[in-house]
């Protein structure tokens, strides 16, 4: 997920959130230290099970090891503990079977939501769309999984789920683009040693914000002369290039790049003057205006002219749903927030970011936007749950440490390794071209959700279209969901369907 900070309007988020997306950084508590920084630091706490499960129609059986790796200093003292959960499949060593490392968002994010939604052995199952109420929440087999594909090891970074700093190491270490890639791209390297899998097919991937991290940690891991090279790097729900998205006065890209997210969503909710036969037309449309008349007409401001300003705003009432009236008062240019409040304003309902599927019922019908997120709080108690409940139960981990699904990581360093200054303009979409190039075995799969707001599919695609990609080495898919679009049975499938057809044809 990715959350929403003053630099740059960061988003999930994700996530995850998020990620950015999707979440009050400020709210969620962080967990208590389970030891005092002179307390001799014990042993990394695992647990080692073992499992079955028929997963892409085939029956696995497989180990799950829950735990934790040391990072050390160069002095070989321990400065983190990296809680991760692997899911390795029994049998002899095939040296031909991948290994993928997932991780989700925030900054923040717990690795939970991809873990317990979309690729684990185990799912928590949610109503589509709509709140998830209380427990308890079915946890059942997940046939989705990936298991039959690829091993998996799914990562919290420190700060996240049951991860955290050791001794008297400051957590902020570890709390900015290139330290966070820097741990999780060590934390990698130990696994490949522990378990003996340097050359093995490797895929990593993130949802929201670990699509970011995706980035930056493909340059830490690609970047040395001692190289980690990766055969596919999987983005769910795309945040490469914040600049393009800031959510600040004067820039008009943010405009662009959400308006066939807006389409989207106004066709979802039958909020159109005249409503498309197909989707995915009327979105091509919507791209065409964006990059074409819609752009045009921002850049020229107030040297718009008034005949060109009235064909826009018809058009863009088109495709917004939106009235003539507000967007004249708006001046062309209707943020995001202002849109979740004001799209279905006539039915006393607010839609929502990470899921403009889901609604919400505010207050009043006044205002410039709504309460909170009704895609976000209709979710989170039941992953919340879950990952307690398979961690601690079905996995048998012992700790007294709270998981952290999404927690206060903050201030978040946002300048980049590579001596860029991230603080006014963060896009780590260089990085994957620069690696695309130089490694030609690799590819990228993009998985975007129609609905989403905290990662606009548009975003996604001018981040991932520029100078500098190969083409043909990029492959997009589309979700009829939001943020987290494995929260919709079918879109689950599809995703997880897409994702094994990628890792195949990568290995």
């Amino acid at each position: 997920m990715i959350f929403r900070t003053t630099l740059a309007a960061l988003l999930l988020a994700t996530a995850l959130a998020a990620p950015a997306i999707a979440q009050d950084a400020d709210k969620p508590a962080r967990p208590e230290r389970s030891e005092k920084p002179d307390d001799p630091i014990p042993a990394p706490n695992r647990s080692v099970t073992k499992h079955s499960g028929t997963f892409g129609g085939k029956a696995i059986s497989y180990t799950a090891t829950a735990g934790e790796t040391y990072l050390r200093d160069k002095d070989g003292k321990p400065t983190a503990a990296i809680f991760s959960t692997a899911y390795i499949k029994d049998g002899p060593r095939d040296p031909k079977r991948p290994i993928t490392f997932l991780y989700n968002g925030g900054p923040g994010s717990g690795s939970v939501w991809l873990h317990m939604g979309a690729f684990g052995p185990k799912r928590v199952r949610i109503p589509d769309a709509k709140d998830d109420g209380a427990p308890p929440y079915p946890i059942t087999d997940n046939p989705d999984s990936l298991l039959d594909v690829t091993d998996i090891v799914f990562i919290d970074p420190v700060g996240t789920g049951f991860s955290h700093a050791l001794g008297k190491t400051d957590p902020k270490t570890f709390w900015g683009v290139t330290q966070d890639a820097r741990s999780i791209s060590d934390f990698i390297r130990l696994w490949l040693n522990d378990n003996g899998r340097w050359n093995s097919p490797k895929f990593i991937g993130g949802e929201s914000y670990g699509t970011t991290r995706s980035a930056a940690l493909i340059n830490e891991l690609e970047g040395r002369y001692n190289d980690v090279a990766v055969n596919g790097v999987i983005l769910i729900s795309t945040i490469l290039d914040f600049g393009a998205e800031a959510e600040t006065e004067g820039n008009e890209m943010q405009y662009v790049v959400t308006l066939p997210s807006m389409a989207a969503v106004a066709a979802y909710h039958k909020h159109l003057p005249q409503q498309p036969a197909a989707l995915e037309p009327f979105l091509d449309e919507a791209r065409n205006f964006a990059r074409g008349p819609y752009i045009t007409a921002l850049l020229k401001g107030n040297q718009l002219p008034a005949e060109e300003r009235a064909a826009v705003r018809r058009q863009l009432a088109g495709f917004t749903g939106l009235s003539e009236d507000f967007l004249d008062k708006a001046n062309l240019r209707v943020s995001s927030n202002r849109f979740y409040k004001e799209l279905l304003r006539d039915r006393g309902t607010s839609v929502g970011r990470l899921d403009a599927r889901y609604l919400g019922i505010d207050y009043d019908r006044a205002g410039e936007g709504p309460d909170n997120d009704p895609s976000f709080y209709g979710i989170d108690g039941s992953y919340t749950a879950a990952i307690n409940s398979w961690a601690r139960d079905g996995l048998g981990y012992k700790t007294d440490r709270q998981y952290v699904t999404i927690g206060s990581v903050g201030p978040w360093d946002w300048k980049l390794g590579d001596g860029r200054d991230g603080t006014t303009y963060v896009n780590v979409a260089p990085y994957l071209s620069k690696a695309l190039r130089e490694n030609s075995g690799m590819k990228i799969f993009v998985g975007q959700g129609y609905y989403d707001f905290a990662t606009p599919f548009f975003g996604a695609e001018q981040s991932l279209t520029r100078p500098g990609f190969p083409q043909g080495r990029v492959e997009f898919h589309y979700y009829d969901a939001g943020h987290m679009m494995y929260v919709r049975d079918a879109d689950l499938a599809k995703l997880s369907k897409d994702v094994r057809g990628f890792i195949e044809r990568q290995k």
